[in-house]
C-alpha cells in the first residue's frame, strides 16, 4: 500500500565549508533534489527544501591550518561562495542556513543535553591515535595511511576515497599524522557514545517493516547497519 503524506520535507547533503562546491556536488546530489522538489511544488504539495553549509568537522580546521586563518574566517568566506553558487544555479531552497547559526547550536544543544539527563549515553575509555609533536588527537581526516581493503595509500582514518571503504583510524596501515608527518602513538580518551544496540528492535522495525517503499540501494545500506 502506498502511503500518504500531508506535508514533504526535502533535505540534501550538507556541504562542508572549506571549499566551493564543484559539477560532481551539483549534478550527483543538489539538482536532483531540486528537481524533485520542483515536481512537488508543480503537484501542489506544501513541500519545503532545506539545506545549508556544515561549519562543523576536521574538514574546516584542516583548511584553517593549511591558510593560516581561524576556522570561523574558513566557514564565514566559503558559506557565502557556496550560497552564492546555489542561487546562481537556481536551486530553489526555501531555507539555507549553516550550522554555526544560534538556532542549530541551540538546537543540537538542547537535544544532546535532553538525551544526557535521561542517561541514554555511556563513557567508554578508548585508545585513540595522538601526534605528541602537534599535541593533538587525531580524528579521521587528521590521519592517513594505507587502505586495508585495496591497499591505496593516504585513505583518510575514516573513508578511502580510492575503493569507498568505510574505516576507522585503527585499521589502517603505516598510519601517520596529517599535521606533523609523525607517526601517532595510541593513548587513551574518554567519549560518550549512544548505545545503538539498545535500540536495534525498534530500528529493524521501522526500517525493515515500515519503509519498505524506500530504493533498493537505500534500503539495503541501511539494512547493513542493523
Amino acid at each position: 500500500m502506498e502511503k500518504s503524506y500531508k506535508r514533504d520535507l526535502v533535505t540534501a547533503a550538507l556541504p562542508y565549508a572549506n571549499g566551493a562546491v564543484h559539477i560532481g556536488h551539483l549534478a550527483g546530489v543538489y539538482i536532483p533534489a531540486d528537481i524533485y522538489v520542483r515536481y512537488l511544488r508543480m503537484r501542489g504539495r506544501d513541500v519545503k527544501f532545506i539545506c545549508g553549509s556544515d561549519e562543523h568537522g576536521v574538514p574546516i580546521t584542516i583548511k584553517a591550518r593549511q591558510q593560516n586563518c581561524t576556522p570561523q574566517e574558513v566557514v564565514d568566506k566559503y558559506h557565502l561562495i557556496i550560497k552564492d553558487s546555489f542561487e546562481r544555479l537556481g536551486i530553489s531552497f526555501d531555507i539555507y542556513s549553516r550550522t554555526s547559526s544560534e538556532t542549530h547550536h541551540k538546537t543540537a544543544s538542547e537535544f544532546f543535553r535532553k538525551l544526557y539527563d535521561e542517561g541514554k549515553f555511556i563513557e567508554k575509555e578508548s585508545e585513540q591515535y595522538y601526534d605528541e609533536e602537534a599535541n593533538h588527537f587525531l580524528a579521521d581526516r587528521y590521519i592517513t595511511g594505507t587502505c586495508p581493503k585495496c591497499g591505496a595509500e593516504n585513505a583518510y582514518g575514516d573513508q578511502c576515497e580510492k575503493c569507498g571503504s568505510t574505516l576507522s583510524p585503527n585499521e589502517l596501515i603505516n598510519p601517520k599524522s596529517t599535521l606533523s608527518g609523525s607517526i601517532p602513538v595510541l593513548k587513551k580518551t574518554s567519549h560518550w557514545y549512544l548505545p545503538l544496540d539498545q535500540y536495534e528492535p525498534w530500528l529493524r522495525d521501522w526500517i525493515l517493516e515500515q519503509h519498505k517503499e524506500w530504493k533498493v540501494n537505500v534500503y539495503g545500506q541501511c539494512k547493513s547497519w542493523l
